[in-house]
């Protein structure tokens, strides 16, 4: 089990800041020796999940495998990616689903109108849960008690001089959110965006994903953006009624 865990962390070592690193590189962003870093290099390049040109080390397309596994296990992406094209095509704007994943939200399905973010954003992102709209509405959505323990464990990055600054403010959103059931976030994960997202529910009523649109700034004022929440309402009640009704 721990060798997994090692395999593993030796795998999300890889991000887009670094693609390649080396076998110095992974020990250190892995707390792991030189020659265990290097162990799990090598098992991971004989399974074809790693390259190495002699000196530095890059994931192979195969780590597509992992999460794709899971993704083609799911409805969800399926259900939603109509709907989101439908809506985007309507309101000529991006639309995104995104579900829970720990402390970060992670985009499973993507209409994009036009580049918005410094970031490309594909199905598979990851973003800090607490700066993005989709991420308060799922946070929201958590059992009481595990809000609480998110909220006693969170660290807050201020990736924008807008981003929220403390946990209190947070609090405070979530329970916003809460009762209005839905969110508008300006600027919070990058200067120049923002978005408005809401729930989408299980048949038991559980808030399991998110769905938002996300815009620029300089196109579209805040009140135009909120004047898409009847649309996007309507959009997260059709995923909802697809789950439904394929169980």
């Amino acid at each position: 089990m721990q060798s997994l865990a090692r395999g593993l962390a030796v795998i999300r070592a890889f991000d887009e800041e670094h693609p390649e690193m080396t076998l110095s590189d992974v020990a250190r962003r892995t707390d792991l020796s030189r020659a265990a870093a290097r162990r799990f290099l090598l098992t991971l390049a004989a399974l074809g999940y790693v390259r190495s040109d002699g000196r530095t080390f890059s994931l192979t397309p195969q780590v597509l495998r992992l999460g794709f596994a899971y993704l083609a296990s799911q409805t969800l992406p399926d259900v939603a990616q109509p709907h989101l094209q439908d809506l985007s095509e309507r309101i000529h704007e991006s639309t995104s689903v995104a579900v829970l994943d720990g402390d970060d939200i992670v985009y499973v399905a993507r209409r994009a109108t036009t580049r918005i973010m410094t970031v490309s954003i594909r199905v598979g992102t990851r973003f800090p849960a607490y700066a993005t709209s989709m991420g308060r509405v799922l946070l929201a959505g958590l059992p009481d008690d595990q809000r609480q323990a998110y909220l006693e464990g969170v660290r807050l990055e201020r990736l924008t001089p807008q981003t929220v600054a403390s946990v209190e403010a947070l609090r405070r959103s979530l329970d916003e959110v809460r009762e209005t059931g839905w969110c508008v976030l300006d600027q919070e994960l990058e200067l120049g965006l923002r978005s408005l997202a809401v729930p989408i529910h299980d048949p038991r009523g559980q808030v399991v994903a998110a769905a938002n649109v996300s815009t620029k700034v300089m196109s579209t004022e805040r009140g135009q953006l909120q004047g898409y929440l009847d649309a996007l309402r309507d959009t997260a009640r059709a995923i909802e009624e697809d789950l439904r009704v394929q169980g």
